[in-house]
């Protein structure tokens, strides 16, 4: 019998709608399961059949695009910045600036839970480094190290 998955406290939906500007079909993150402020954070998506990228990647065998294991990533950790803020700030926006680093290890297909780990490496002025896990059943699906930076939305 499996257990039910309760959300990390202070870290529900509504949390990780109200940090991240993403909305369906490209939030990658159902739920977040632990965090640690400033320095760690575990969530995952359930992968679904029913996931639009599936239509093209690859019709009769499905595969999760690599590129959007490397975006899951990258909301987890982005979610493990901003709430690690003492505010988060709405005229900003996290972005990418390096993947470094970057293997898959396993395909990810429907039915998956992909488990999203983050850890803060460094974080220097507007840069945040961290090293990032994807698991599948426990086995490592993909890795890298990715560097976000906050930057003015008006800049964009």
């Amino acid at each position: 019998m499996s257990e039910l998955v309760k959300p990390f406290p202070d870290f529900d939906l509504k949390e990780i709608l109200r940090l991240l500007p993403h909305r369906y079909p490209f939030l990658l993150v159902d739920r977040v399961t632990d965090f640690v402020q400033g320095e760690s954070i575990k969530a995952f998506k359930h992968v679904t059949y029913n996931e639009p990228f599936f239509q093209g990647h690859f019709p009769g065998f499905p595969v999760m695009p690599g590129v959007l294991i490397v975006e899951a990533l990258a909301q987890t950790g982005g979610l493990m910045v901003l709430k690690s803020m003492e505010s988060v700030p709405t005229d900003k926006l996290f972005l990418f600036s390096a993947i470094d680093k970057v293997r898959f290890r396993r395909q990810v297909v429907p039915g998956d839970r992909l488990d999203l780990h983050a850890r803060l490496l460094r974080q220097k002025m507007i840069f945040w480094k961290m090293e990032c896990k994807a698991y599948v059943d426990g086995q490592l699906a993909a890795d890298a190290e990715l560097t976000a930076a906050i930057v003015d939305r008006e800049g964009v």
